[in-house]
């Protein structure tokens, strides 16, 4: 795939006649659909947390779920956060756990409470890929700077695959440039084509797309 291709189809989308203007900024999406590959296998599967070097173009969302030992510094510098002791709260509840999970992108949990959180959120949150993920770095030890991980949070996009066979993700909005979008687009095709067994022989079709506009193919 080219960068210049990918600035080609930009241009499109952004066309005026194309693309009516919103009051919103609109999310860039890249869909990949797959071909040969059973998504079933485990190892077929695909599971990426991707950091986007121009960002995503707003903000994720961040929960925490700790106890007493991060419980101020989870206060302090996540969106969100829930204490152990409240855990019980949302163990009978479970309207509540399932409108938790759906008002945050990631959730950090404290490493040593971790069987605790699987307990009480796992059979929500795990269908809905919110469980905290060590892979993302997520699962954390009891003693630890929260900072540094939400700010690196704010520019990662989860690229999950175990269920059907393709991937639709954010690569940023289109308030960012045609180049940022581009090369954001370039690091996550690059990234899903070198976990597939086959490369680009497991890839059927790209495309781009605006959140409110028609996807529009890219040569792969």
């Amino acid at each position: 795939m080219e960068k210049e291709h990918i600035l080609r189809v930009l241009k499109t989308l952004r066309d005026p006649a194309q693309n009516t203007k919103r009051n919103f900024a609109q999310t860039c999406e890249l869909i990949i659909n797959f071909k040969d590959l059973d998504i079933k296998k485990i190892e077929n599967q695909v599971e990426l947390f991707i950091a986007l070097q121009h960002g995503k173009g707003k903000k994720n969302k961040i929960c925490a779920l700790v106890g007493p030992e991060l419980a101020d510094e989870a206060k302090k510098v996540c969106d969100f956060s829930v204490e152990e002791r409240d855990f019980d709260l949302y163990a009978k509840d479970k309207r509540k756990t399932k409108k938790l999970a759906s008002q945050y992108d990631f959730f950090i949990a404290q490493a040593n409470i971790m069987s605790k959180v699987a307990g009480v959120f796992g059979r929500v949150f795990g269908p809905r890929r919110r469980m905290p993920n060590p892979k993302a770095g997520c699962v954390v030890p009891p003693k630890s700077s929260l900072e540094p991980l939400y700010n690196r949070l704010q520019d990662t996009i989860k690229v999950i695959a175990k269920e059907r066979p393709f991937v639709q993700v954010p690569v940023g909005t289109e308030k960012l440039t045609d180049d940022q979008l581009a090369e954001n687009i370039l690091n996550v095709y690059k990234q899903i084509l070198h976990k597939l067994p086959g490369e680009k022989n497991n890839i059927e079709k790209v495309a781009l797309k605006f959140t409110m506009g028609k996807p529009v193919k890219l040569e792969s």
